[in-house]
C-alpha cells in the first residue's frame, strides 16, 4: 500500500528543496557582447578567463604601452638603480614627443616620481621616453629591455619598438598579453600599484585628469590605464576588486569612443562578479601528505603546495569541488626541499578538472645511514 508523507514531512521536504535551490549554482550565461575589436575577462587570483573574444588577435595597444614602460621602471627602482626622487634630465628627444604630454622643458631635471606619475595618470609621451632613456640608455635600448621582459611573464605576441605606444607596424600586442601583464604588475609592484588610481595629476601648474572614467563612476575600480590612436581605437585595461577581496581584470581594445572602452569594461566585470567566485582551496606551506621515503634519514617527506591555490568557479559551485592528490610509490631519498614529487588535481562536481598544481617536498628528505639503506633495499625488493 502507497504511504503518503505527513504534512510536517511534507514542510520538511519543501524546506530543504528550498535550501537546495537557494544554493545551487547559478546558470552561467554568453559573456555580453561589447564594443571593441577584443577582449578578455581574467580572475586576478587565479588566472582564469572568464570571457575573451579575439584575445588572440594582433591589436595596436596605444598608450597600454606604457605599462610595460612602468612596469621596467618599478623593478630599476626595486634593484635600485633608480631613487624616486633621482633627477631625471629631459632630452630633446622626450621634449618634442608628440600626442599626450606633461609639458617637460628640454634640458630641465625632473625627479622620477613626478615623470612616473605624469606617464601614468597624465599618459605623457614625454615623460615616458625620459624614464625610458633614464633606465636603458636610450629609447630603443629601453624597447629591447621590454621585448624581453615580455617574454619573461609569457607575452608571447607582442613586440615593442618605443616606450609610449605611438604607431609603428613592428609595435603590436594582444589582449591576453595585456592581461598577463597588468596581472604581473598587480602581483609584483603592489607598492606602486596604487599610482594608477590617482584621479588627477598637477605639474607645473598644468592640472590633467586621469582618462580612465572609471575611477570616476565606479568605486571598486582601482586602475589601470587608457589608450588611444586613429589606428589603434580606443583602449582600456581596468581592474576592480569586489566580494570579499575578488580582483577581476578587464581588457578592451579597438573601441570606437571613450564612452564605449568604459560601457565595454564595465559590462564585463559586472559579467564576472554576477557569475564567477573566486575561493582558496589550499594554502601553500601546509603539509596535504606526508608518504614514505624509502632510503631515507626521514621515515616520510611533507608535500604541500608552493604557492596558494585559487579557483575561480560558478556561484554556488565550490561546495563540489574535489581534492586528489598522486603521489608516485615507493619515493627514494634523496629529495631536496621544495622538489617536485607529485600533483594536487582539483575537480568541479561533473567530474571536470578545473586545475592541477605540483605538490613539492616541504622539507628535505635525505639519504639514510647504512643500515637504513640496508633495510630499505631488501623492502624496495617485494615492492
Amino acid at each position: 500500500m502507497l504511504r503518503l508523507p505527513s504534512r510536517l514531512s511534507l514542510v520538511l521536504l519543501l524546506a530543504l528543496a528550498s535550501l537546495a535551490a537557494a544554493h545551487a549554482a547559478v546558470p552561467i550565461p554568453q559573456p555580453p557582447a561589447v564594443n571593441g575589436r577584443a577582449y578578455i575577462l581574467i580572475d586576478y587570483a587565479s588566472g582564469r578567463v572568464l570571457a575573451a573574444d579575439h584575445a588572440d588577435d594582433r591589436e595596436e595597444p596605444a598608450s597600454l604601452t606604457k605599462l610595460m614602460t612602468s612596469y621596467l621602471v618599478f623593478q630599476a627602482l626595486k634593484d635600485g638603480r633608480l631613487k624616486l626622487n633621482e633627477p631625471v634630465t629631459i632630452s630633446e628627444h622626450a621634449w618634442r614627443s608628440e600626442g599626450s604630454r606633461s609639458f617637460l622643458q628640454v634640458g630641465t631635471q625632473i625627479p622620477a616620481e613626478v615623470l612616473l606619475k605624469g606617464m601614468i595618470v597624465q599618459s605623457g609621451n614625454d615623460a615616458s621616453i625620459a624614464l625610458a632613456e633614464r633606465v636603458g640608455g636610450t629609447e630603443a635600448g629601453f624597447a629591447q629591455m621590454m621585448n624581453d621582459f615580455a617574454r619573461r611573464l609569457g607575452m608571447t605576441a607582442t613586440h615593442f619598438v618605443n616606450s609610449d605606444g605611438l604607431p609603428d607596424p613592428n609595435h603590436y600586442t594582444t589582449a591576453r598579453d595585456m592581461a598577463t601583464l597588468a596581472r604581473a604588475l598587480v602581483r609584483d609592484f603592489p607598492q606602486y600599484y596604487p599610482w594608477y588610481s590617482i584621479r588627477e595629476y598637477t605639474w607645473n601648474n598644468i592640472k590633467q585628469q586621469n582618462r580612465n572614467g572609471l575611477l570616476m563612476s565606479d568605486p571598486t575600480v582601482d586602475g589601470m590605464k587608457t589608450g588611444h590612436t586613429d589606428s589603434a581605437g580606443f583602449c582600456l585595461v581596468a581592474s576592480a576588486v569586489r566580494n570579499n577581496g575578488m580582483r577581476l581584470i578587464s581588457v578592451v581594445m579597438g573601441s570606437n569612443s571613450m564612452k564605449a572602452r568604459e560601457a565595454a569594461s564595465s559590462a564585463l566585470l559586472a559579467y564576472g562578479y554576477t557569475y564567477y567566485e573566486t575561493v582558496k582551496v589550499r594554502d601553500h606551506g601546509i603539509a596535504l601528505a606526508e608518504p614514505r621515503v624509502y632510503l631515507s634519514a626521514t621515515p616520510t617527506v611533507p608535500l604541500g603546495l608552493p604557492q596558494d591555490l585559487w579557483v575561480t568557479v560558478g556561484h554556488g559551485d565550490a561546495p563540489g569541488l574535489k581534492v586528489m592528490t598522486t603521489i608516485p610509490s615507493p619515493l627514494r631519498a634523496p629529495i631536496a626541499a621544495g622538489a617536485h614529487v607529485g600533483d594536487l588535481t582539483l575537480t568541479g562536481a561533473n567530474g571536470e578538472a578545473i586545475a592541477k598544481v605540483p605538490l613539492v617536498a616541504l622539507k628535505a628528505a635525505p639519504t639514510g645511514g647504512l643500515w637504513r639503506r640496508m633495510i630499505d633495499s631488501i623492502s624496495l625488493w617485494f615492492k
